[in-house]
């Protein structure tokens, strides 16, 4: 049962009540005190309390327990901060606070903004203690717990909702999905409002994957095998997936590209596509007798170096046209009539904490992104995918809020997980993959990767555990040696080479978004020297120099020089008869420097989402549509299973552009 949350609920002054609802994750920015009740028996009334206030990209949290003299912890939530500045501020600032024992401390440079909101939010938990505040919202979004990521649905008392805003239709979420639904409805003068927790719109992806689009038309390429295609996808999903579902972007995704391409190809943008497909795309033959058959057909689109950001352009783009993003206003929870029909959501603005009621008359779309910022989600969810991840790419916003809200709502979810695993976390030597502590982060853990992709971490160098010893085929998708490293010493694996890596790189013609490193030798090298910089890479001009910067020690470190020597062997028959690499991607030890790094899994998203049907509606426990409620992008299911399908570049975004038109279609009565 849903637990009604009330005012009354909140002006309770025992510290039982604070304790309780400070363990549901429930409080934010709230007194729970009764009005005008102070601490008689001495400074502070014990218990734990929480407050926000607004960052440099949406709330800061400051979550302070009290005994009835002193502040006796402190939790800071900053990871929706940009990570090098606000978000790395947060122990510091956290030691500041516990050390003054008040919030008048002093603000860490380059992170003004952000240190101004930990320090407004910690006044609020501090006049709460004391007794002096007012109820003044209540953050009505759980933040889960190692036992339940769900939660119960919030029920807000209507006399809290303070505005309504009636429309047609209502996006959630100004990302990829959101960003392009935005502007279809727009182009279709369709009444639309969008809603965005932040205070911007959310990153680009700017390459996407679309099938026999214009681009590919005019490139010359020849029609798509829309067949092996989708068998191709299913099979990587292990059947699990709906077929349907995925034949809707095969079908609509080259109207998508001209609808995409009709904005950012014209003024004031002139945009120009890249359009990738055929022997750039394609995995090296092997002259061998073992089948590497990794060939998917795909055509990729790409914009990537645009002056504006695609979900920038598509901002101006409604502007222009009269609409607006309603920026820092938050998913609540959907609400349904009688019939089980959405009508709209319940929405909180950060900016002062009112309720605001969106009654959307032809329905929702769900475009908030997957659970990867989410450890509750993660580790509930895919502890596998956890427990090979070392780093981080993803956005800190996306923390599954739509999901959830979906499932309250009575929508089905996958029960598959599928991370967006790319084997480019990599870490100090020592470290092991999965979780570390960390009071300052969302849910009081991170990733200790300290960069959030080292690109060349996808070459099919040699790789090697920490006894030594080579255990699988390093020329393989993304996530396979992530998944073969959850079976080693601490899930983390060594990748090595020498000086001749540029070289090397460009024979391995690795596709997708590892084929960067082979772009130019610059941005390998960049590449290279921010690792050494940040102290996770480690050069050397003897392969023994280098097995004792790495760690390896004993018995442990002449398994690794013979290890080396074994492949150099390899190399020299070109053959690996160890674990069956294709000749093309064999490569020598030799040349000094030496170069070695540590490696696990960087979490770029999540692609288990609700289930939907090819009209993108949401789908109930029996696969009934549910009427009114629509999702696209990573917070959509039905599409992937397992993993993410990484050498097929860009068909996540692909999709999520598709499904984004294709549900305003549906509601919009374009079709």
């Amino acid at each position: 049962m849903a637990k009604q949350l009330s005012r009354r609920d909140f002006l309770k002054g025992t510290a039982a009540g604070a304790l309780g609802l400070a363990a549901a994750g429930m409080l934010g920015g709230i007194s729970l005190a009764a009005e005008g009740e102070t601490a008689a028996a001495g400074t502070y009334i014990p218990g734990t309390y929480t407050a926000t206030a607004k960052g440099i990209n949406g709330d800061v949290s400051v979550t302070m327990t009290f005994d009835a003299e002193s502040i006796t912890d402190v939790v800071l939530d900053v990871s929706g901060e940009t990570p090098s500045i606000g978000g790395a501020a947060g122990d510091q600032l956290r030691e500041a606070l516990m050390a003054a024992q008040s919030a008048e401390i002093d603000g860490v440079a380059g992170a003004t903004i952000t240190s101004e909101a930990v320090k407004k939010a910690a006044g609020k938990c501090i006049a709460m203690a004391k007794g002096e505040s007012v109820a003044e919202s209540v953050s009505v979004i759980p933040d889960g717990s190692d036992e339940d990521w769900l939660g119960e649905e919030p029920v807000v008392d209507e006399s809290m909702i303070t505005e309504t805003v009636d429309t047609d239709i209502v996006i959630v979420g100004a990302g990829n999905g959101g960003m392009c639904a935005a502007a279809y409805a727009a182009a279709n003068g369709l009444d639309f409002r969008v809603v965005e927790q932040n205070s911007v719109v959310q990153d680009t992806r700017h390459w996407y994957g679309a099938i026999d689009s214009s681009a590919a038309k005019a490139a010359g390429a020849a029609p798509m095998n829309r067949k092996k295609l989708l068998h191709e996808i299913s099979r990587y999903a292990s059947g699990k997936c709906d077929q349907r579902v995925v034949k809707t972007w095969i079908d609509e995704s080259a109207a998508m590209h001209d609808f995409v391409s009709g904005i950012l190809e014209n003024d004031p943008y002139n945009y120009t596509c890249q359009f990738t497909v055929g022997e750039e795309a394609r995995w090296p033959d092997d002259p061998g007798d073992v089948s590497t058959d990794y060939v998917f057909p795909e055509q990729e689109h790409t914009y990537h170096g645009s002056e504006i950001p695609r979900n920038v352009v598509f901002q101006q783009y409604i502007e222009e046209r009269g609409y607006s993003v309603d920026f820092n206003t938050s998913l609540v929870k959907l609400e349904k009539d009688d019939t089980g029909r959405i009508t709209g959501i319940i929405a909180q603005s950060s900016e002062d904490d009112h309720f605001i009621r969106y009654n959307a008359a032809k329905g929702v779309l769900l475009a908030c992104g997957g659970y990867p910022g989410n450890p509750y989600m993660m580790q509930q969810l895919d502890p596998l995918g956890t427990s090979v991840t070392t780093a981080c790419s993803f956005s800190p916003a996306d923390k599954g809020y739509g999901i959830r809200a979906a499932i309250w709502a009575g929508a089905a979810f996958d029960d598959e997980p599928a991370p967006m695993l790319f084997d480019r976390g990599i870490v100090a030597p020592g470290v092991d993959a999965g979780y570390s502590d960390s009071p300052s982060a969302f849910g009081g853990k991170e990733f200790m990767g300290p960069i959030r992709q080292y690109n060349p971490g996808t070459q099919p160098f040699l790789k090697v555990n920490r006894n030594g010893e080579r255990f699988a085929n390093e020329s393989c998708p993304y996530n396979d040696i992530l998944y073969a490293a959850a079976h080693q010493p601490g899930h983390v694996y060594c990748q090595v080479h020498d000086a001749n890596y540029y070289d090397d790189c460009v024979r391995f013609h690795t596709i997708g978004c590892s084929a960067q490193s082979r772009s130019s030798k610059d941005y390998y090298d960049a590449q290279i020297q921010n690792a050494i910089d940040t102290g996770v890479m480690f050069k050397a001009d003897t392969l023994d120099e280098l097995a004792d910067l790495l760690g390896f020690e004993g018995t442990a470190k002449e398994t690794f020089l013979a290890t080396i020597d074994r492949y150099n062997e390899l190399y020299d028959h070109q053959e690996d008869v160890d674990f069956g690499k294709m000749p093309i991607r064999l490569s020598e030890i030799r040349t000094a420097p030496f170069y070695g790094c540590w490696l696990g899994a960087s979490l770029l998203t999540t692609e288990q989402g609700i289930a939907i049907n090819e009209k993108t509606q949401a789908l109930d426990e029996s696969r009934t549509p549910i009427e009114g409620l629509y999702v696209t992008g990573d917070m959509s299911g039905s599409f992937f299973a397992n993993n993410y399908p990484c050498l097929m570049a860009g068909i996540a975004c692909g999709r999520t552009l598709t499904f984004a038109i294709k549900a305003i279609k549906q509601m919009g009565g374009l079709e």
